[in-house]
């Protein structure tokens, strides 16, 4: 048995990479770097502690009064974030990407999801929230929606909160997200979550947020709690200063379209750069740049707490202070509290881990538009500008771009021209529609008094109520068949805003509205390409050269350092390299699942192959059922995946394995994706891989999935390319899943058989699924 403070030498050795990094940036060569550290200057496998021993405490490091060596751990921002909302973890335990916790978050939004929210709750033998000054709710998604069928569900809503004594926001007030970030509930350094996928948002003010289900919405009502596991973090480094005429929205446009292979999947973003650089992004960019971090495929977009924000904060309670001075030290926004955040602000630590590391150079980039119909496609303006697109529609809408800087663009578009036009406000191009509704009543009435709303009404703008509309599909001027639009929402999957025979594309709010005017896609010639730019500069890394090259030699010694500490932890279990080996035969056994009582040992069915990547949640089930809650079993059977394929209902049969391309369920957080396969028949979904938000609402509503990309790359050599591709295809082969062995056996139609190896399905997780999903798991514990 090796000591344990030898374990902690190896622990504290593996730091050691950091400070090797730190003396790199410093050298002036890779060579010499090389060179000191094979000298031993830079990297010791004894600690600094130990090196300042006394001879007699080496000499017998068991009885010695030295101190224990207990390493510190760096941590990401998001990491320590997490850390200060986690419950229930070990005494000194540091929590690390990868880890499952329970996390108690310091706020939980739900909106029209509200009363479905409060009927799981209820059912599951609830009758008190844990803490009613945890959970927002707000009447966003269907405000235009008359009918009494929604007025009534608004009435519950409305009635339970008042009943529960719960914050509450009713339609027409604002979209959920933008009042989270105005009303101060998501705070810098803390963990907000909602029932949507655009919680990201929150990132955009230094606040952790991240998507729940409404299953995990009425488990945060009921216990104040939930789970979570910390997902793998990417570091994005912005070098540069944005040029006029850029803006958050060219941002993360271009990183959607440019980073497009899936880079960031499931990651929780940390973005960061010089003080410089991040001056240059002002809060409401960098509100827009998280809330489209949903679109790049991330769990989360995390700004730092720099000086930027707290100038930001500091308005707020300014204005606060100055137009509702009773509120006193109850306002959200006071200067004690921003002084509070400000004395000791959390930061990634140096040295801190992160599963990869990309960059951008804003100031090589220019205006990008997103689509047609994906945000995966980013194209320069000008190239657009080129193909004289014929516009129908126009959208300033959501809470990705309607705040009153963002109206305050487009109505510059209009006084510009009006400038051109004997100082009349120029009204927009003929046979286009452009609509607009402000992120919440607060932004709308800044614009007001501004000006700004009432020159873009003068254009000929139709007002819309704040709330999500067309972004999610509702209410009036969505897209019709064969129509062209453009948005400064978040999303443009084809069918969201309209007809699935429409082209959508995203832009920023003066794009949008240069586009109305112009009546085609079009800038307003605000850009100002810096000298000597010739194309967008990215790449992994942080974007500096030097630096980059040294973290690439940190890479290699932290894999020599995981071996070392690797052989250290066989040799404490008493085993060795050869011993930890086994026969396949013995392997085999060791890796069998335990198989709950009822629960099936395998799963067959003929394979159902919808050839495509990115199948999104709209493309499962259309956003125009999400909020009609009476929708039978039957009709969600009809409509699912009616959006990716109209076909598909016809071809699909129950008792069929959906095998899909990768990235399978991406887009909102609506649960419906899973049951609509559920009521479907179909029990098993396979992909290359599923988006993390389908993943948790599959196991909470009892739909199993497992990733095989094997499978999705054999069936893509047999049926895809060219004109062999089609949406959907009956494929004649076989698939099992073999639960106990964690592994899956297809069948060609050849005869041919193979297997691949998968993730367990372990005990607790069968136990979910067999009761019927988590909310009815969730009640036999109460029962029982």
């Amino acid at each position: 048995m090796i000591h344990p403070v030898r374990r902690a030498l190896a622990v504290a050795a593996s730091r050691a990479p950091r400070q090797f990094l730190a003396a790199a940036s410093r050298t002036t060569s890779v060579r010499s770097v090389r060179a000191a550290a094979a000298s031993g200057s830079y990297y010791s496998t004894t600690s600094r502690r130990l090196q300042d021993a006394f001879p007699s405490q080496l000499e017998n490091l068991a009885s010695s009064t030295l101190p224990k060596v207990v390493p510190q751990v760096p941590q990401t921002l998001t990491e320590k974030i997490v850390q200060r909302y986690s419950v229930g973890l070990a005494p000194g335990k540091k929590v690390k990407s990868g880890d499952y916790v329970t996390l108690q978050p310091h706020h939980c939004m739900t909106h029209d999801n509200s009363w479905p929210v409060a009927m799981k709750f209820m059912s599951i033998g609830a009758s008190k929230i844990h803490d009613n000054r945890q959970v927002v709710m707000t009447l966003d998604h269907d405000v235009q929606n008359k009918s009494e069928a929604n007025l009534k569900k608004y009435r519950q809503i409305e009635e339970f909160a008042n009943t529960h004594g719960v914050d509450f926001y009713p339609a027409g007030r604002g979209i959920g997200h933008q009042i989270m970030v105005e009303e101060g509930y998501a705070w810098p350094g803390t963990v907000t979550v909602a029932s949507d996928s655009h919680s990201n948002m929150y990132g955009g003010v230094g606040c952790l947020g991240t998507p729940m289900v409404r299953t995990d919405a009425a488990s945060i009502w009921a216990t104040g709690k939930t789970w979570w596991q910390i997902p793998p973090i990417a570091k994005v480094t912005f070098t540069g200063l944005l040029p006029p005429g850029v803006t958050g929205k060219d941002v993360i446009v271009a990183l959607c379209g440019l980073f497009n292979n899936d880079d960031v999947l499931n990651h929780a973003i940390e973005f960061t750069g010089a003080e410089e650089t991040m001056r240059s992004i002002p809060v409401d960019d960098r509100l827009t740049i998280a809330n489209m971090t949903t679109e790049w495929g991330a769990l989360s977009g995390l700004f730092p707490i720099d000086a930027v924000l707290a100038s930001w904060m500091r308005a707020k309670a300014t204005v606060t202070a100055m137009e509702h001075p009773e509120l006193g030290d109850k306002a959200k926004f006071t200067h004690a509290k921003i002084d509070a955040l400000l004395e000791n602000p959390l930061v990634a630590d140096p040295g801190a881990t992160y599963a990869k590391q990309l960059y951008l150079n804003l100031s090589t980039l220019s205006p990008f538009v997103a689509g047609p119909n994906s945000v995966k496609i980013a194209t320069p303006l000008k190239d657009l500008e080129a193909q004289n697109l014929k516009l129908d529609k126009a959208y300033l809408v959501s809470c990705t771009n309607s705040r009153a800087s963002d109206i305050a663009a487009a109505a510059r578009v209009f006084k510009d021209a009006a400038a051109d036009n004997n100082g009349v406000i120029p009204k927009v191009a003929p046979g286009v529609k452009f609509y607009i509704a402000a992120a919440s009543l607060l932004e709308q009435k800044q614009a007001e008094d501004s000006g700004d709303w009432q020159v873009l009404l003068d254009a000929g703008a139709e007002p819309l109520p704040s709330g999500c509309g067309p972004c999610i599909g509702l209410g009036t001027g969505l897209l019709e068949p064969g129509e062209i639009g453009i948005s400064a929402s978040n999303r443009n999957f084809k069918g969201r805003m309209g007809s699935t025979d429409a082209k959508a594309y995203l832009a920023s709010p003066e794009v949008v509205a240069a586009s109305a005017l112009k009546g085609k896609i079009a800038g307003p010639g605000w850009y100002q390409k810096p000298e000597g730019v010739e194309k967008v500069i990215i790449g992994e890394g942080n974007g500096v050269v030097e630096q980059d090259k040294a973290m690439s030699i940190e890479d290699a010694l932290d894999k020599i350092i995981a071996e070392a500490e690797s052989l250290i932890a066989n040799a404490e279990a008493g085993l060795t390299p050869e011993s930890t080996s086994s026969s396949p035969s013995s392997s085999e056994e060791e890796s069998l699942t335990e198989i709950l009582p009822g629960f099936p040992e395998a799963i067959s069915g003929e394979i159902i192959f919808c050839d495509a990547d990115n199948i999104n949640t709209d493309g499962i089930y259309p956003g125009k059922y999400t909020y009609q809650d009476n929708i039978t079993p039957a009709k969600m059977a009809e409509v699912c995946m009616e959006n990716y394929d109209a076909s598909f209902g016809s071809i699909a049969r129950a008792g069929d394995i959906l095998v899909t391309g990768f990235n399978f369920g991406c887009g909102s957080s609506r649960e419906q994706a899973a049951t609509a396969i559920l009521a479907k028949q179909i029990p098993l979904v396979v992909s290359g891989s599923f988006g993390n938000i389908f993943s948790r609402n599959s196991i909470n509503n009892a739909l199993m999935g497992v990733e095989v990309p094997k499978l999705v790359q054999r069936l893509r050599e047999e049926f895809g390319g060219g004109e062999k591709t089609v949406a959907t295809r009956r494929t004649g082969w076989k698939l099992t899943w073999d639960v106990r062995r964690s592994k899956v056996v297809v069948e060609e139609a050849s005869g041919k058989k193979w297997e691949q190896k998968v993730g367990e399905l372990p005990p607790n997780v069968q136990e979910i699924i067999a009761r019927g999903g988590l909310e009815k798991w969730v009640k036999s514990q109460i029962e029982a």
